[in-house]
């Protein structure tokens, strides 16, 4: 069916260091050398990287996890002095680490987070748009929705872990995601109406999905934002959690998440998701034609006979994404 087109995925991993999100805050953690997955059509051994100038590679650090936590790709945004705004350079980044992990089948699950404390993302870098021909606008917001909508087709889950402030843009990618966890003092809104203009990223028909069309339309005509415990209230999150010293909360409960998820058979998970995320947007009877045609595709997996026999032995499978 076309619903299942492009969803065979080619096996492709390369395996970071594990640890948390203050790997990433240390001062030292920026080598010289910034690793991201390599495509899966590449040529290259164990070890690989893709090389960027210093500009980019300060912008984003992308980590694939190892060892009980193999399958987790972080994606930690870092752009301290523009509030994480997101800059043409920020789309490119996260545009060619999107396209990597969409090409490898061994990624469980990814969490998108910032490595600079108290700001998730404040949207769209407007020092940078000021500076744009009114031609160029246009053109660079359909990147960013472009991005943003590639980002919430991911396969696999999706958590964005919302330590800080979230708006405009920063809460549209958070909103593309499968999940979101925010501490308690995290801020949040779509607050562009305060700019003479709307949310130009899926902002108006995520939310609306997302919490009710009443509620959203509320929040995006105030240009009101809500803290963590607010925004959970609403359903805008899933968890919020208070802040701990470190300002990686959130990030920890998303990492708690994923390894939830990382034991399971990871093409039912993909499936699952699929069959959601196009079911939503038809009637019953054709989200059941779709689940139907999900189901389809993990009659023949091996994991699914792995199931059998380790619910037989009474062990824990081993699922291989095969």
């Amino acid at each position: 069916m076309a619903v299942l087109g492009g969803n065979r995925m080619v096996l492709q991993a390369l395996r970071f260091q594990t640890g948390d999100l203050r790997y990433f805050r240390r001062a030292g953690a920026y080598a010289n050398s910034f690793h991201v997955a390599v495509p899966a059509n590449a040529s290259v051994g164990r070890g690989s990287t893709r090389q960027y100038s210093a500009e980019a590679k300060d912008e984003l650090r992308v980590k694939y996890l190892d060892g009980d936590d193999s399958g987790i790709v972080v994606f930690g945004i870092n752009r301290p002095k523009s509030k994480n705004a997101i800059s043409r350079n920020l789309v490119k980044l996260l545009s060619e680490a999107v396209d990597d992990v969409k090409k490898n089948n061994k990624v469980r699950s990814v969490i998108i987070c910032s490595l600079v404390p108290g700001i998730f993302c404040a949207g769209a870098d407007l020092k940078e748009r000021a500076k744009m021909h009114q031609s160029e606008v246009g053109p660079f917001v359909s990147k960013a929705r472009a991005l943003i909508t590639e980002l919430g087709n991911l396969p696999m889950p999706t958590i964005a872990a919302i330590d800080g402030a979230a708006l405009g843009g920063g809460l549209e990618m958070a909103l593309s995601c499968d999940i979101r966890v925010s501490s308690n003092n995290a801020k949040m809104g779509l607050v562009e109406a305060k700019l003479a203009i709307i949310p130009g990223a899926g902002g108006t028909q995520r939310l609306p999905r997302c919490i009710g069309v009443s509620l959203a339309k509320e929040l995006i005509f105030a240009a009101r934002v809500v803290d963590g415990l607010e925004a959970c209230r609403l359903g805008l999150v899933n968890h919020s959690v208070e802040q701990n010293p470190s300002g990686d909360s959130a990030y920890l409960r998303a990492l708690a998440l994923a390894r939830e998820f990382n034991p399971q058979g990871p093409i039912a998970i993909r499936m699952a998701k699929l069959a959601i995320n196009q079911g939503i947007e038809v009637d019953l009877s054709t989200g059941l034609a779709i689940e139907e045609a999900c189901y389809s595709q993990v009659i023949p997996t091996k994991d699914r006979l792995e199931g059998l026999a380790a619910f037989r032995e009474k062990r824990i499978p081993n699922f291989k994404g095969e």
